[in-house]
């Protein structure tokens, strides 16, 4: 009967961190996993939802037959508008679903175990740092990224700092680590540049120690775990097309 029973206890920073889990989930449904996600949301099934899990993990599937439900449900029958509408603008409408879902989910959490004023104002400020799925999809994210640090510059500070490249003239293919510059400035000044960009995958900020691979068709930054790319793969790669890119050109 009680079932956030299983989620006691619960803090801020818990329901922040099953959020960002959902949220990661939710993120490679639509870019990433989006050949896999559109198979699935077929407008000839019943009403189906989109599910994202605490473990970054996602699910297309039926709501649940409990009344009232465990948690605030997504929303229902997102595959019946799959063939109505433009990939783009459906999935964008998806997308903000999922973001007001998330919000829906991580308040639930909040009122079930007595958040006051103040922690609840810590969760949604913790979120509200966090750029939106739907920010991701329609590509608000990069431009939003873009107004502080050009993620167009990231190749060309790379060159003039001595940071490390992989495989194509373009520097497309890189590591954003700073190697070891006579001017320390030039580090600082290019971290808070690589800081700005965002993984299309996951959605994490950029990370010194982290290997990172940008795609050459739509130009956005992955970390080379989330696209199953390592440095040595790299280097033999002559044009990297992020697995989104990839889907949408093998789509007749």
């Amino acid at each position: 009967m009680d079932g956030g029973a299983q989620y006691n206890p619960r803090t801020v920073e818990e329901v922040f961190r099953d959020f960002k889990g959902r949220r990661a989930g939710l993120i490679k449904a639509l870019t990433t996993d989006v050949e896999k996600f559109y198979q699935q949301s077929d407008p000839e099934k019943e009403n189906l939802c989109l599910y994202g899990y605490p473990n970054e993990q996602w699910e297309v599937n039926l709501p649940a037959e409990e009344v009232p439900p465990e948690l605030p449900e997504p929303a229902l029958g997102i595959n019946f508008a799959r063939d109505g509408m433009e990939e783009k603008d459906w999935l964008s409408l998806v997308a903000v679903h999922s973001d007001a879902w998330l919000l829906a989910v991580a308040f639930y959490f909040g009122a079930r175990f007595g958040f006051d004023k103040a922690d609840r104002k810590r969760l949604f400020t913790m979120i509200n740092d966090l750029p939106t799925i739907f920010e991701f999809v329609t590509g608000t994210a990069k431009k939003l990224a873009k107004e502080k640090s050009s993620i167009s510059n990231h190749s060309s500070n790379k060159s003039k700092s001595g940071s490390k490249g992989r495989g194509s003239e373009s520097g497309k293919y890189s590591k954003p680590m700073q190697a070891k510059d006579e001017d320390e400035g030039l580090d600082e000044e290019e971290d808070e540049e690589h800081g700005d960009t965002l993984c299309g995958a996951c959605g994490e900020n950029y990370a010194s120690d982290e290997f990172w691979i940008c795609c050459d068709l739509c130009e956005k930054w992955f970390h080379g775990k989330c696209v199953k790319i390592t440095p040595a793969r790299a280097e033999h790669i002559k044009q990297y097309k992020c697995p989104s890119c990839s889907n949408k050109r093998a789509r007749p």
